[in-house]
């Protein structure tokens, strides 16, 4: 019996004794924030700003355990471009919420799955459909190689009757020297309820990350987009080729 006491006494010393060692190597919750400034806020291929510039920032928590949520903001003009005179919409920000669980599945594989809301504050004619958008995502990861799929649990962005709306990306962001990035992405916007509204944006770029957490971006998006529902009311396009170039700091 003291025997077997003595054994229980030193495993449990030797327990105490690895703990901080352990929790020293476990991963550890951090908070990151970021701000970019770009030339036009693109939103999965389509222009917020009516192809002027945008500052934009944001912040995110992330726990040890995988779960984290963040916020994230712009200055848009997609929303008062769209309106007419006799029922003007003001609205110049945008400002997301987000939360969800990210991890590893085992070797090259990841995963990422959570909520995303976007909020446009503003002022709104009566009979306007909200832009106001709720949607779920999940995502598969393998090495560089990235799918998701985000499903609108509310109208599309102010698109009446477009709840249930999906986007499906395929991105690939390849390191092909240190510091390096090459950035590939193609997605399809499916519009419940209205199909002319559905279309495909892809992009090609690159990103060259610096010390103290600076980047470069360069890429070249463009869309297949129908002109008649994505074009503002000063006759602009939205949906065109585009090149765009953005400056990010992380920290």
């Amino acid at each position: 019996m003291k025997r077997c006491i003595a054994l229980s006494c030193a495993a449990a010393l030797s327990a105490s004794l690895a703990m901080p060692a352990q929790a020293a190597d476990a991963p550890q919750s951090t908070v990151t924030g970021s701000v970019t400034a770009v030339n036009d806020y693109l939103f999965r291929g389509l222009s917020q700003t009516n192809r002027d510039p945008a500052v934009q920032a944001g912040i995110e928590y992330d726990h040890s355990s995988g779960w984290y949520v963040g916020a994230w903001g712009s200055n848009i003009s997609w929303l008062s471009d769209a309106s007419s005179s006799a029922a003007p919409v003001s609205s110049s920000l945008e400002v997301d919420v987000y939360a969800g669980h990210r991890g590893s599945l085992g070797g090259d594989w990841t995963y990422d799955a959570g909520l995303y809301e976007y909020y446009y504050p503003g002022s709104y004619p009566d009979g306007f459909t909200l832009p106001y958008t709720l949607e779920g995502y999940a995502a598969l990861g393998w090495k560089s190689l990235s799918l998701k799929y985000s499903h609108a649990f509310t109208n599309l962005f102010g698109v009446a009757r477009s709840k249930h709306s999906d986007y499906l990306d395929l991105s690939w962001n390849y390191e092909f020297v240190p510091n390096w990035l090459i950035n590939a992405h193609v997605g399809h916007q499916t519009v419940k309820n209205n199909p002319g509204f559905s279309y495909t944006d892809w992009k090609l770029g690159i990103t060259r990350n610096f010390d103290h957490g600076y980047s470069v971006a360069l890429g070249y998006y463009d869309t297949n987009a129908s002109r008649l529902p994505y074009t503002n009311a000063e006759g602009h396009y939205l949906g065109r080729a585009t090149a765009l170039l953005s400056l990010g700091k992380t920290f």
